[in-house]
């Protein structure tokens, strides 16, 4: 790898993570100053937030041609935010899981992963399959406000702080230039470090790019270790899941459809998200009912170790 792909795949990296919290910190102070409800805020502003590098950079690869980097990033990031960020959180701190996860999200998150492998089987996720992923995605909010209202005494969730108009503007404008020139640079040097090296785009977007837009998860979640907190929850990181396939696949496909040339995208990958995502109800209940310790954080992580390993050979 020549320096010029590794500066852009590090600082396009930099950027998409100043940018995304940037964006964040913008979106949540304006929407406080429309007194809009921290519950509201929390499953809408923050959500898409939190999404924007995911989606910039599909956006991104999509419009340059190469499809398969936009879904592979998809379906890395969606398996890397359980076999990489859940299984490294849950290693080094057990968390407790509250009923509103099996109840709730995990259903939710199930749904949105098998409706994905029923848009994809044909190879090509088409503008109008793109806009019922988008619906679903409204759906699903709505769906999750009114039952989280229905128990909001027991939702806690910090949003963060308003801030002046004028630093909240420029704290969007800052973060939307970031996401711009990041998700160029980060893209431009997937392509180019999967050309240098003559492996597909569907691997980078595995690796390279989904572990790095995952990266803010897991140091989001290390720093919350650290600090002895216990905010962290597989509610957060099933939300994150959630948002990439009806979010991300489905405004990309509706702005440019997605055509699959790397079949093993089809034929493996997607199975194994279907893995992860199915491994986590059992998880829950054996052996010990509501934790996810250490041992079960080993075992994710041992299965995230073999899948990444199986892909290079």
């Amino acid at each position: 790898m020549d320096f010029n792909t590794f500066f852009l795949l590090l600082s396009g990296l930099i950027l998409l993570v100043l940018g995304g919290n940037f964006l964040l910190k913008s979106a949540v102070s304006i929407s406080l100053r429309f007194n809009l409800s921290k519950l509201l805020i929390g499953m809408t502003v923050v959500s898409f937030a939190t999404s924007a590098p995911e989606l910039i950079i599909s956006l991104k690869s999509a419009l340059l041609g190469s499809p398969d980097l936009a879904i592979s990033n998809v379906v890395g990031s969606n398996i890397a935010n359980i076999g990489l960020v859940l299984g490294l959180t849950i290693l080094f701190s057990p968390i407790k899981i509250n009923r509103d996860v099996y109840k709730i999200n995990y259903p939710v998150m199930l749904f949105a992963s098998l409706y994905f492998l029923v848009v994809i089987l044909d190879g090509v996720i088409n503008w109008y399959e793109g806009a019922s992923l988008v619906c679903l995605l409204f759906i699903t909010i709505f769906f999750l406000i009114k039952i989280q209202k229905m128990s909001e005494e027991d939702f806690a969730l910090d949003v963060g702080s308003k801030e002046s108009l004028s630093k909240s503007i420029l704290f969007l404008f800052v973060g939307a230039v970031f996401l711009y020139f990041g998700s160029d640079w980060f893209v431009t040097g997937s392509i180019n470090l999967a050309t240098s090296f003559g492996i597909s785009e569907r691997i980078i977007g595995i690796t390279v790019v989904s572990i790095g837009t995952s990266i803010p998860e897991l140091a989001t979640s290390m720093i919350a270790i650290y600090n002895k907190e216990k905010g962290i929850s597989l509610g957060n990181l099933l939300g994150s899941n959630i948002f990439n396939v009806f979010a991300v696949l489905g405004i990309t496909s509706i702005v440019s459809p997605l055509v699959v040339s790397d079949m093993n995208i089809i034929n493996f990958d997607i199975y194994v998200m279907l893995f992860f995502s199915a491994i986590i109800f059992p998880l829950i209940f054996f052996p010990k009912k509501y934790l996810l310790g250490r041992t079960k954080g080993f075992i994710i992580l041992s299965f995230y170790s073999v899948y990444i390993y199986n892909i290079f050979i």
